[in-house]
């Protein structure tokens, strides 16, 4: 999918942009302090394929649901990376346009096609538009959070991934929240320590912003990052005391960003709090 005359670089709204020869991107523009330049929708098949899967229609937007299916043609399945509306929005949408499945983790996100399986030994593979899509538990940001690692069908785990789908788990810049209703920083470690030991060289492609060059060296640097914070709102708190709220530890830590940033910080800080009362 890396061909063309022109290369089309980031970001470009509402056309499908090359990032490899399996994957390529459209760009919602709904762009905010939140979504970045906007949502990613990603495109996935190998060449000659005459389907596509695409993860993440993105937020309730008809336009750019007609717009995918426009550029995509016929789409095997549409899977999702995470319940955010930003990514989810869009399903019935491009449902109503193509009639495709949908498969997510949660089954209120799946359409005519059973959830996605993330417990157990072995991970699950997807077989479609002729890929191998290994489904990677990445939970942390949300509870329901995935990433997708693709191949061509046939080519074997030992075989480097063309990519990885990231969702929001590593975004393409900057650190992602994690939410303080099913967010979870050990979970969100784990998940950071799985994806560097895998995906060593391996594009990213996130759900916002530009593509990961490194998916292993963007995970580990996360992850150093996230246990730096955690020292940081560790040594918050014997300042500030042990009942100082995530509001008042947030504020003391984070000096230089917008009002809205500082109340979406917050939201990390939470689930940071509860990550050192369990740990102890």
């Amino acid at each position: 999918m890396s061909g063309g005359l022109a290369p089309i670089t980031f970001p470009a709204y509402e056309t499908l942009r090359p990032v490899t020869d399996l994957a390529g991107v459209i760009l919602c523009d709904n762009p905010s302090e939140m979504t970045f330049e906007g949502t990613n929708t990603v495109v996935l098949r190998a060449p000659g394929s005459r389907t596509s899967v695409v993860v993440d229609p993105g937020p309730d937007d008809r336009a750019h649901a007609e717009r995918i299916a426009a550029i995509v043609g016929e789409i095997e399945l549409v899977v999702i990376t995470h319940r955010h509306g930003d990514h989810t929005g869009g399903i019935d949408h491009l449902r109503a346009l193509t009639g495709a499945p949908v498969r997510a983790v949660g089954e209120t996100y799946c359409r005519d096609a059973a959830p996605l399986v993330t417990e157990g030994d072995d991970d699950e593979v997807i077989h479609a538009a002729g890929l191998d899509l290994t489904v990677l538990a990445t939970p942390g940001h949300t509870a329901d959070s995935i990433s997708l690692e693709v191949r061509p069908a046939g080519a074997g785990f030992t075989a480097r991934a063309d990519c990885v789908v990231l969702g929001d788990t590593i975004l393409g810049r900057d650190s992602t929240v994690l939410d303080s209703t099913d967010g979870d920083l050990g979970d969100y470690l784990q998940s950071l320590d799985q994806l560097a030991a895998r995906a060593d060289g391996v594009v990213g492609i996130p759900g916002h912003g530009p593509d990961v060059a490194d998916t292993a060296r963007a995970a580990q640097v996360l992850a150093r990052h996230r246990r730096d914070r955690l020292e940081q709102i560790a040594a918050a708190r014997d300042v500030l005391g042990p009942d100082a709220s995530a509001e008042l530890i947030t504020q003391h830590i984070y000096r230089d960003v917008s009002p809205f940033l500082l109340k979406v910080a917050e939201q990390s800080t939470l689930v940071a709090l509860r990550y050192l009362d369990r740990s102890g």
